[in-house]
């Protein structure tokens, strides 16, 4: 069996008539009978649907013209053209002529829509990615040059400016938190190089998260979506963009009925900043989350499991100031629910940065209100310099049991054998038991113990009067605040049974 693939929809070719010839190998949902507004909804908008002509120069992987052209997966040109160049390479399977070929142009298709009549156009960033040259073409085939103005990676859009050569056509956003499953919906765009193609099917799902990104929330259609339809529009039946066509799963290339859009609330607001300043400016909390399992749930004492667990609080964060700390369980930020992680990013991004914000957490128990002032997400691949401390003067290796884990009390050989750093405070694990709770969990030697039920431990006698203790109070589980030897931390419950 062929494994399903996430793949994005831009189509990139070699000769124009074979990625035209391979759609025949493809086949697209066939309904019985659509809603009667279908093609006024094509009628209406079609002029405002462009394709997106990219080129790039790359280095030629030897061969010049004798390289293989990128073909359609599945494309009843692929044995042909394999044969074909196996036969023109020299002995050894060589390219005749050697590897010294110089750079070549390589081209890619895609698809996108006007939203202002000045010639702003919105697409995937997958589509124009690392382009030389981009071209917007019209649908009655008109072909302009285009300029960027700018693209955000995490949620695969990009802008485009262009200068109109005659009035144009745009669309505007729908609302698309307003769809319901089974809402009727319309795809426009260029696959396979067809320009103007309108497929139509049905919402199939909302909120999926696909694991794409780290603001995952596609709407999933059936609607019929190809290689080269990425950054085409998705229309409900007024004719307003509900989303914008981005990832297909298929084991083949081709249209399953399996497709991703991105929703045209996320897909405004990302448009909005970046038209505004060139770049994405997303608010930022100051702090590392994880989700709440139902043994955090219950050491916590939260019903039912829900939220995003503080594991981490940046010491120059907004959380840090407003009183957020480790083990508190955000449920609601912005009179918005969050049910897990994933929902806290999403509307932590979405919100304006400077904005000041209720963040309802939970604490031992208790919901608490906690106001916050957003500050700005800056670039994570910057690297914050560590904190130094004075070393703690040397301590003799002292080991005790505990939840079936080995425990020391750290000191200068144990940081340098487990490369810990001198911020990591706590009682480090030297050996755990392969069949114990804890090895399950993932613990393992140079971890560090930091918190046992919410209270700092720096022994592991300390360790074992806090599991003790829950054990006369009728606790299943023991909650602990793990630290790794570069200080980031997470929550672990393990059993205490």
């Amino acid at each position: 069996m062929t494994a399903a693939t996430i793949v994005p929809t831009r189509l990139r070719f070699g000769l124009a008539a074979l990625a035209i010839g391979a759609v025949s190998a493809f086949g697209s949902p066939a309904y019985a009978r659509g809603p009667e507004g279908i093609a006024d909804v094509a009628e209406k908008v079609i002029d405002a649907v462009v394709n997106i002509s990219t080129s790039q120069t790359v280095e030629a992987k030897g061969g010049g013209s004798n390289t293989m052209p990128q073909l359609p997966p599945g494309s009843p040109f692929e044995e042909f053209f394999d044969d074909f160049f196996k036969n023109r390479k020299g002995p050894g399977g060589g390219s005749k002529g050697g590897d010294n070929s110089p750079p070549r142009k390589t081209n890619s298709l895609g698809s996108g829509f006007i939203i202002d009549t000045s010639g702003v156009v919105v697409t995937n960033n997958h589509v124009i990615a690392d382009a030389d040259e981009i071209n917007v073409i019209l649908n009655d085939g008109t072909k302009i040059k285009a300029d960027l103005v700018g693209v955000d990676k995490k949620t695969d859009l990009a802008v485009l400016k262009f200068k109109p050569p005659k009035p144009l056509i745009a669309v505007k956003f729908g609302d698309s938190d307003k769809l319901r499953l089974g809402d009727w919906v319309v795809a426009i765009g260029n696959p396979f190089s067809l320009g103007g193609t309108v497929t139509a099917g049905i919402v199939s799902a909302k909120n999926r998260d696909i694991s794409s990104g780290p603001y995952d929330s596609y709407i999933q259609t059936d609607a019929a979506i190809n290689r080269g339809n990425s950054g085409g529009p998705l229309f409900n039946l007024e004719g307003d963009v509900i989303g914008v066509n981005t990832l297909i799963i298929s084991p083949s290339g081709g249209s399953i009925g399996i497709g991703f859009a991105v929703p045209s609330k996320t897909v405004a607001g990302v448009v909005d900043q970046l038209r505004q300043f060139g770049e994405l400016r997303r608010g930022w909390l100051g702090v590392r989350i994880q989700s709440v399992t139902d043994e955090i749930a219950e050491s916590l004492n939260i019903k039912p499991a829900r939220g995003a667990l503080v594991a981490g609080v940046d010491d120059k964060g907004p959380a840090k100031p407003a009183g957020i700390e480790p083990g508190d369980v955000v449920v609601k930020f912005d009179g918005k629910d969050v049910k897990d992680p994933k929902d806290l990013s999403r509307v932590v991004a979405d919100t304006a940065v400077g904005k000041e914000v209720d963040v309802i957490v939970i604490r031992k128990g208790e919901e608490q209100t906690k106001k916050v002032t957003l500050g700005r997400l800056q670039d994570p691949d910057k690297v914050q310099a560590a904190v130094k401390t004075d070393e703690p003067p040397p301590e003799k290796l002292v080991t005790q049991k505990a939840l079936g884990l080995d425990l020391a009390v750290l000191n200068k050989d144990l940081r340098a054998r487990y490369k810990i750093k001198d911020s990591v405070k706590g009682v480090v694990v030297t050996n755990v038991d392969a069949t114990s709770d804890a090895a399950e969990k993932r613990l393992s030697a140079g971890d560090v113990i930091v918190e046992v039920a919410q209270e700092a431990v720096s022994s592991g006698e300390d360790i074992q009067k806090r599991i003790d203790q829950l054990k006369k109070d009728g606790k299943k589980s023991v909650l602990l605040l793990v630290s790794n030897g570069d200080g980031e931390l997470r929550f672990v419950a393990l059993s205490v049974q």
